[in-house]
């Protein structure tokens, strides 16, 4: 029985793009969806993993490359990197054929550009796809639009429920947003699908990546160090530390494996937003590292669903929730190209999120899982807002917001708006 497809936020920019442009290359980590998603666009299909052909498309890729890119438009080619020559095959194509909608390409790795000779730039258009959102994987019902607020910052939410419980929450977060553990039909399927793909990176494409051999209990150890502290401003050298605490590793090779980790989509780096809003006062600016989706996290600290359900498992899930957020809210903003950033300053001032537009709107956004900390949350908001206010050279946020893990949205009477993420699309 074949599985009924599931409707993808990417999927309306994808169709957007092909009527713009010749070929659209979709990005992001193993196992989120883009050969299927790229399949509902394609009238012809390239799969270059196929163990039965490989060995010829890689022969013709050497000789002929043009051969492998006939064949219906568009025309997806799933995995390209295994053959980087295609890149520039398609550009070429693109240029002789002067059409839009010709070729979908889809990565599961960054390749190293010296590998190809044209940035593609005017004929191929990137779009970055990541693990399902509460709202794509049916958990969210989707009552309150993330961008409809940007539009509409006094939009009347209160009373708005959630269908999510906490326990709820703790699931879905260790299952992730895997089309494939969305499909398991039971519990322990679904939670395994987590568990498979940590093993798959560790394993094989931690090395697979650029042949350069990787011991797997390392990746496992730096995985885990970045799991303890995600979402969190941790620097490289207390990572190092920590690491160095079970193996011996030098410093360029603690590197190579995170710059791998980064080019197989498994970490991204969240950046600091340092506007001129405190005279001599130092902003954090550094990077924080974050899973692609929150069940990695869960997986390297070996954790299940019911482990969260105790003050300390709670305060843990703190973070992995953190993570969550960014996740959907990434997922969210993305036909807006939306950046996600986060505020520190010395004084101990600090915003989980900061989500900017291409247009140039922002909001200042902190998570905070329970009504316990939805108060500290707010005047962290309002401090802030106080200190733009005072600057009229940075642009008001168009407006603050806390996402929780509760049941009922509602406004504040400091206009700050109170989004359980059970509610957010």
């Amino acid at each position: 029985m074949v599985e009924e497809y599931i409707k993808r936020k990417i999927d309306e920019d994808l169709e957007k793009y092909l009527q713009m442009i010749g070929a659209v290359l979709i990005i992001g980590p193993k196992w989120c969806g883009k050969t299927t998603t790229g399949e509902q666009h394609a009238k012809s299909i390239l799969r270059l993993q196929d163990p039965d052909n490989i060995e010829s498309y890689l022969m013709w890729a050497d000789v002929q490359p043009s051969l492998l890119l006939e064949g219906e438009k568009p025309r997806l080619i799933d995995e390209w990197q295994i053959a980087p020559v295609l890149w520039d095959a398609v550009r070429t194509s693109v240029d002789k054929l002067s059409g839009y909608g010709l070729y979908i390409l889809t990565g599961s790795t960054v390749v190293d550009e010296s590998k190809i000779m044209h940035t593609g730039t005017g004929r191929i258009h990137r779009l970055m796809m990541r693990p399902m959102s509460l709202f794509e994987s049916g958990e969210s019902n989707g009552k309150i639009s993330l961008m409809g607020l940007f539009d509409n910052p006094k939009m009347d939410i209160d009373g708005i429920e959630s269908d999510l419980s906490m326990k709820d929450l703790f699931f879905a977060a260790s299952r992730g947003g895997w089309p494939n553990s969305i499909t398991q039909k039971n519990e322990d399927g679904k939670l395994m699908v987590a568990y498979n793909y940590l093993d798959n990176i560790c394993d094989n494409d931690i090395s697979a990546i650029d042949y350069v051999k990787r011991d797997s209990d390392k990746v496992r150890t730096i995985l885990r160090s970045i799991a303890r502290n995600t979402s969190t401003l941790v620097n490289n050298k207390t990572l190092l530390k920590d690491i160095r605490a079970n193996f011996d590793i030098s410093e360029p090779t603690f590197y190579s494996y995170i710059n791998a980790l980064k080019r197989l989509f498994v970490i991204e780096d969240i950046g600091g937003w340092a506007p001129n809003i405190r005279s001599r006062t130092a902003m954090r600016t550094g990077n924080k590292k974050v899973f692609i989706d929150p069940s990695i996290a869960v997986a390297a600290l070996n954790l299940s669903p019911e482990a969260f359900n105790t003050p300390d498992g709670l305060e843990t899930f703190g973070f992995v929730f953190e993570n969550l957020c960014i996740r959907d809210l990434s997922v969210y903003t993305s036909s807006f190209k939306g950046k996600i950033k986060y505020y520190h300053d010395d004084t101990g001032l600090e915003i989980d999120c900061v989500v900017h537009l291409r247009d140039g709107r922002y909001a200042l956004i902190e998570c905070k899982l329970g009504k316990s900390k939805i108060e500290e949350g707010a005047k962290n908001l309002l401090k802030i807002k106080k200190l733009i206010e005072k600057n009229d050279k940075v642009k008001n946020p168009e407006f603050l917001a806390i996402l929780t893990g509760g049941k009922f949205a509602y406004t504040r009477p400091d206009g700050i708006k109170v989004i359980p993420i059970g509610c957010l699309k």
